[in-house]
């Protein structure tokens, strides 16, 4: 079995631009956060982002770098839209598509099994139909039965971040839901997976997690050592959802100015300067001005 462990910076080398690309986690938890931070610091763009989004969704809107998204949601879970995505949707600046939730778990499933649709209930009778015109509804030959026929996604790479992995790629969560991110490895042909810790592989079959096994090598591409890396979205039970620093996020994303300020301050430099500059905001006294804005 072969190292799979990879810097950080040489991530934007295996993704290119107009490239389908999963991203894992559920709106604001467990976000693969250092990899979006990553690719924000490429000229990828023109991209097709597949995900039940959250800030990731909203950092790649406000930089330009997103054609077409197809969602379940968009949320900051205590805080219900993230601000750059509804002002790209409303603005018409993206492509969109979409889906019930459980209509987008069926296409994941899918494309994870290689099938070119996949019926289901949900979304029958609703205006999801309406508001995707290209879904096509299919009756079973058993019992005359109607369902959609969501289409399967293919990723051509995913992004996902775990609280512990091995150098081979096998991935583990110790928080309280897996979400979807197998699904995502499993539909792509590529999985980058960023991790809390990189440990040894014994670590991960001992003690009472060994059922949280998520991710097998098999569908590991490169695997890249994050710590803080979902920040500032959850990673239960290493930390929780920086609540602090998602609201400055969405009052900078209120005005031109503050977010200039937001990008320069986080955003311009590599990952050790941001967690550098998030440890300065953590550390300002409650309602002093901080660098990129108000706190």
């Amino acid at each position: 079995m072969g190292r799979k462990t990879m810097p950080l910076d040489r991530l934007p080398e295996r993704l290119r631009s107009g490239m389908t690309l999963g991203i894992g986690g559920w709106g604001s938890r467990r976000k693969p956060m250092a990899l979006v931070r990553e690719l924000l610091r490429s000229d990828i763009t023109d991209l097709t982002v597949v995900t039940f989004g959250g800030p990731d969704v909203g950092l790649l809107c406000a930089a330009g770098r997103v054609r077409r998204l197809i969602y379940g949601f968009v949320s900051l879970d205590s805080i219900p839209l993230d601000p750059h995505f509804r002002a790209a949707r409303e603005a018409g600046r993206i492509e969109t598509n979409e889906y019930d939730e459980g209509m987008f778990v069926a296409a994941l499933r899918a494309g994870a099994n290689r099938l070119s649709f996949m019926p289901t209930r949900a979304g029958m009778a609703s205006d999801v139909l309406r508001m995707n015109p290209g879904l096509k509804t299919i009756r079973s030959p058993y019992d005359d039965d109607e369902y959609v026929a969501v289409p399967g996604i293919r990723l051509d790479a995913a992004l996902i971040h775990v609280n512990r992995a091995d150098e081979v790629g096998n991935g583990q969560y110790l928080g309280p839901d897996p979400y979807f991110d197998d699904l995502l490895a499993m539909a792509a042909d590529e999985t980058y997976m960023s991790a809390e810790r990189i440990v040894p592989t014994a670590e991960l079959t001992t003690g009472a997690t060994h059922h949280t096994l998520l991710i097998s090598r098999l569908f590991t591409t490169g695997v890249v050592e994050t710590p803080n890396g979902a920040h500032f979205t959850g990673c239960e039970p290493d930390y929780p959802r920086d609540e602090a620093f998602q609201k400055h996020y969405v009052q900078a994303a209120a005005d031109e100015q503050a977010w200039a300020g937001f990008s320069d301050t986080y955003l311009s430099g590599d990952e050790a300067a941001y967690q550098a500059a998030v440890a300065a905001f953590r550390d300002a006294p409650t309602g002093a001005t901080t660098p990129g804005g108000r706190a």
